[in-house]
């Protein structure tokens, strides 16, 4: 008896390390990746800065989209926490979970434009803790994980210890960025500072109350243009179909109300391979081998694909999917012509100041992606 649990033991043990080989040996062979976590006070002084996080996302974005490792574009996920918001139970530590990292780029950003400020406590060490043991982080030191938490009040508040948060993130290799809503003096004061320094992130301050200049082009209202025309390339099916196809106009609706950059720089994010939604696409599920156009129920296809044959609905997809590529050619290229007449634009105004959100968000980024072997393009408008 006791030989045979000896030999249960050790299949036991040859089978969970095959399964952790597996794992490891897929985690090697899966493509680059930048995982995002935002932490925002949503306390009541802190409009400006969700307002910057609302009109800033895409320029965010379009920045990840020009980064290459070994050749080959990353994928992009993003978290988003909220805190210091007194609508949140005082037992959770005015903390919550807003969402867990996701490529879904339009729920980023629907969330966001759902936020609103309520003064409460700013516990940083906190919410920097929820975000190290509550997110899936991958596991390989090649990705790029980073924590950006931006607030304005002392960051030692509240009953967990921000220095050991902060080592328990770097541990797991995620670098923790400091974003201070105030003087640089204060923030360091505050120990801002010294929480970036301690999970090898950067310390940057902002006015959270700056609003960013955009720079007019000629590319724009054409981007503008091409972007609608892009959204009737998707393809919604399934479950989800509908309400996310309504949730992508949504943000572009919301982009456009923010500011006429905000939108320009979101039609060029839905241009990029980062933007993707194989959960109700059809165009991208099939594109990315996620679905087979066979196995898609008649009642989950849109109306107009229902009475087509199979070789029809084929058809139709690929032309969406060519459809899609050529609008997005059109619109990187204007957007190529747009950043070099905004540089030049730049170079005559010679423009200063202090960081926005984007600018701290992309300077930190570019810095830290070095380490992990990303290249970016040169830099484009903030």
């Amino acid at each position: 008896m006791r030989r045979l649990l000896t030999v249960a033991c050790l299949c036991a043990v040859i089978i969970a390390s095959g399964g952790a080989a597996r794992a490891q040996g897929q985690e090697k062979q899966a493509g680059p990746l930048i995982q995002l976590a935002i932490l925002l006070d949503t306390s009541n002084s802190m409009d400006g800065l969700i307002d910057q996080a609302k009109s800033q996302l895409w320029t965010i974005v379009n920045e990840f989209a020009t980064a290459r490792k070994g050749g080959k574009s990353p994928d992009f996920h993003v978290a988003l926490y909220e805190y210091g918001n007194n609508s949140i139970p005082a037992g959770k530590g005015y903390i919550r979970r807003v969402l867990h990292l996701t490529t879904d780029l339009d729920k980023v950003s629907e969330q966001l434009f759902a936020l609103k400020t309520n003064g409460g406590s700013e516990f940083c060490g906190k919410v920097i803790k929820a975000a190290v043991e509550e997110l899936h982080w991958r596991k390989s030191n090649e990705t790029l994980k980073v924590i950006f938490i931006a607030g304005n009040e002392p960051f030692t508040q509240g009953d967990v210890d921000y220095r050991i948060a902060c080592k328990a993130a770097i541990k797991k290799g995620i670098m923790v960025n400091t974003i201070f809503c105030g003087p640089y003096a204060k923030g360091v004061s505050g120990k801002w500072k010294d929480g970036a320094m301690l999970a090898d992130g950067k310390y940057i301050n902002i006015d959270q109350d700056r609003k960013v200049v955009h720079i007019d082009a000629p590319q724009d209202k054409k981007i503008a243009k091409l972007g609608t025309e892009l959204n009737k390339t998707y393809v919604p099916y399934g479950r989800k179909g509908k309400e996310s196809a309504a949730r992508q106009k949504k943000q572009d609706s919301n982009a456009e109300s923010t500011s006429r950059g905000s939108n320009v720089q979101r039609q060029v994010a839905k241009a990029q391979s980062q933007y993707t939604n194989t959960g109700w696409d059809l165009v991208d599920a099939v594109r990315q081998g996620k679905v087979k156009i066979e196995d898609v129920k008649e009642e989950d296809l849109p109306e107009n694909m229902r009475k087509m044959t199979m070789d029809e609905r084929k058809a139709h997809i690929e032309a969406k999917a060519k459809e899609r590529e050529d609008l997005k050619k059109q619109i990187n290229d204007l957007n190529e012509e747009r950043n070099k007449h905004v540089a030049k634009k730049k170079r005559e105004l010679s423009k200063s100041g202090e960081d926005t959100l984007d600018s701290a968000v992309i300077k930190a980024v570019r810095e830290q992606a070095k380490k992990k072997n990303f290249k970016f393009k040169e830099e484009k408008e903030k």
